[in-house]
């Protein structure tokens, strides 16, 4: 089926999609994203990603209205139109085109809004029941974190670095030797029963399957500690699992050259994926 894009209003495929080459997006990374994933078709946690979008949007001084603008019925619509069984919509929002200057473009300059729609590729079946490997690198992040911006160099450079490596994400760590998150993606740790993540702030992106493993876990009665971690706390920790939109609950078994506990995902993991998967399979969302 074809892949479909949307720019300012009008779908298309996506071959056809362009945005102009002064398009402040293009020269500055001035602009902000989002990325929804579908279950049964449906777009997953649309509330939670649109609140982070307009806090995105209104960290940057980007004057869109994304309600008015109706852009859940956009995405909705390209999930309809492109016809896929599981869907990724990718939503990225500029400050629009204009010539080329640091400041912000006159009054009036339109934001630019663009969607990809293609499908959905989860990661293997057989990653949940093995576990994955994950490298450790300084946090070379800018640092406002919590701005989903579309200026992801330093991310980009730490995923190559665990591509390189045959893994599968690479861990964050800033000056004090603390992980902050995945590459792209939250991370966790479990320690005597015990979840650990980094706690919210500008330091880590409120990343949505994060808040939900958290809310799903005390649901569960696991006690959850929302406080910095060491990577050798980590790496000397029961067990590791990363969180993200396609990911879902992934458990690490190996950072850098060490085991993670007993080289196998352990049973918090296991059980909070579970949780996971029965929530959306309720469709309560």
């Amino acid at each position: 089926m074809p892949e479909v894009a949307f720019v300012n209003g009008r779908f298309m495929p996506l071959a056809d999609a362009v945005v102009s080459i002064e398009d402040r997006g293009f020269q500055f990374a001035d602009g902000v994203y989002e990325v929804v994933a579908s279950y049964g078709g449906r777009p997953f946690a649309m509330e939670p990603h649109l609140h982070r979008l307009e806090h995105s949007l209104a960290a940057l001084r980007l004057g869109l209205d994304i309600r008015a603008y109706g852009l859940e019925a956009f995405v909705r619509e390209g999930i309809t139109r492109s016809g896929f069984a599981e869907t990724l919509v990718y939503i990225q929002i500029t400050r629009g085109t204009a010539p080329r200057h640091h400041e912000f473009p006159v009054a009036g300059t339109q934001p630019t809004v663009v969607m990809t729609v293609k499908e959905l590729r989860r990661p293997a079946a057989q990653l949940y029941q093995t576990g994955v490997k994950v490298v450790s690198t300084p946090d070379l992040r800018w640092k406002r974190c919590d701005i989903k911006s579309t200026s992801l160099l330093a991310n980009i450079l730490a995923k190559q670095q665990a591509f390189e490596a045959g893994a599968f994400e690479a861990l964050l760590v800033d000056g004090e030797g603390r992980v902050n998150e995945g590459s792209s993606t939250s991370a966790f740790c479990v320690r005597q029963g015990v979840i650990w993540t980094a706690p919210a702030g500008t330091h880590i992106l409120p990343s949505i399957t994060r808040g939900l493993l958290l809310d799903l876990a005390r649901g569960l009665g696991l006690p959850v500690r929302e406080e910095f971690t060491t990577l050798q706390e980590y790496c000397q920790a029961d067990e590791v699992f990363l969180a993200g939109t396609t990911t879902e609950a992934m458990p690490v078994v190996r950072i850098d050259d060490q085991q993670v506990g007993g080289g196998s995902p352990g049973p918090v993991t296991a059980r909070l994926r579970q949780a996971f998967l029965d929530y959306v399979a309720a469709g309560k969302w």
